[in-house]
């Protein structure tokens, strides 16, 4: 996958994101990090469905700032993280190997 891809990838899950604890925060950061980014970018972009603004992003993803690209992949890692602690606490953890 590559970076941008990556990006990409982070950047939805940060507006996507919920208003539930961490992940909030989170969006908050990617949100003040990209808000200029995504005025420059995508002036006419409106959130939301239809908006036209998920497609811009991902058009112009390389022209973003490198603190919004680094507010987006430190999101990414910590949605990552969560998800995997997640799954290790839950019934999708594999039992350990016999020795």
């Amino acid at each position: 996958m590559t970076v941008p891809r990556l990006i990409a990838c982070g950047l939805a899950a940060a507006l996507l994101a919920t208003a539930a604890g961490t992940g909030a925060a989170q969006a908050g950061e990617v949100q003040n990090a990209c808000a200029a980014d995504l005025q420059k970018a995508c002036p006419d972009a409106k959130p939301g469905p239809g908006g036209g603004r998920w497609q811009c992003m991902k058009a112009h993803l390389g022209e973003f700032s490198q603190p919004c690209q680094s507010a987006i992949a430190d999101m990414k890692a910590k949605m990552q993280a969560r998800r995997a602690a997640a799954a290790a606490a839950g019934n999708g953890a594999a039992p350990a190997p016999a020795s």
